[in-house]
């Protein structure tokens, strides 16, 4: 497995939304290390100030200092324009000798974790989650596909932050774990439809980050939040860089089944 695993990304665009803090900026992070010379980086958040402080930091890294390119959206890509800007700035970062593009979907939000199912009568409310985090990934995919169709000497690949919640039910997680779900089937179908195209659901585990405070504080179901509490009281918390790490080496062997629901911890410790 490992013989066959490359050592960079080749010379990428890659595209990442949610890149301002958490995870996404992680992934920014280590993907700027490994793309070559003459890649680009779309960073796309609703966070302008985050996303600024990321754009010079990898601009004085080593990857920047050697040409890569990083264009930062102040988006949000619940709102159609917000989509049509990301898009727009990719269109505009990418060049002919690039070989490699990457979208990864990341942005997502954990909705109220407040309340129980029986709760959501709002159809406006439950719309304006989905929006943010179903609509958007298939639109965002679909324009970026449009935008950079399948030729000779371009790979093309998309990742699906999911989670564990896309298989499994939360107490009062409904708004979540519906969306986490209904990702997953997405990029499944997307997976059949398109063999040329790799794709991958990553479930990166429970990760140190704000989502997991607002999980923490805010869960209404007793159990739920308490093994929450008790995770993160015993260490089994991770960093969004070791998570990080395994998503890489996944993307780096590529020889995960195209479409594929892979978690942390199904991975070896490797």
């Amino acid at each position: 497995m490992s013989s066959t695993e490359s050592t960079d990304l080749g010379r990428a665009l890659c595209i990442i939304t949610g890149a301002s803090r958490g995870f996404g900026r992680t992934i920014a992070r280590e993907m700027s290390r490994l793309v070559k010379p003459g890649s680009a980086l779309v960073l796309a958040a609703r966070s302008g100030d985050d996303l600024r402080a990321l754009q010079t930091e990898l601009a004085e890294s080593e990857a920047g200092k050697a040409g890569l390119v990083v264009e930062c959206v102040v988006a949000d890509v619940g709102q159609v324009e917000g989509l049509k800007s990301i898009v727009r700035a990719s269109k505009e970062a990418f060049s002919d000798d690039i070989d490699h593009v990457v979208l990864v979907n990341n942005a997502a939000s954990l909705g109220d974790v407040s309340r129980y199912a029986k709760s959501f009568t709002d159809m406006a409310e439950v719309d304006s989650y989905l929006s943010l985090n179903v609509s958007s990934s298939l639109c965002l995919t679909a324009s970026v596909l449009q935008a950079f169709p399948q030729r000779p000497g371009l790979r093309r690949t998309v990742v699906n932050i999911s989670s564990l919640c896309a298989l499994q039910p939360f107490r009062s997680w409904v708004l979540y774990c519906t969306g986490k779900a209904a990702r997953d089937m997405m990029f499944r179908v997307l997976a059949e439809e398109e063999p040329d195209l790799r794709v991958l659901n990553y479930a990166p585990g429970p990760l140190d980050t704000a989502m997991l405070t607002e999980a923490r504080s805010r869960t209404a179901d007793p159990s739920i939040r308490t093994s929450f509490s008790d995770m993160f009281a015993q260490g089994q918390v991770l960093t969004c860089e070791a998570s990080c790490a395994k998503l890489m080496k996944l993307l780096l062997e590529d020889n995960y089944t195209s479409g594929a629901h892979i978690d942390i911890y199904d991975l070896d410790t490797a």
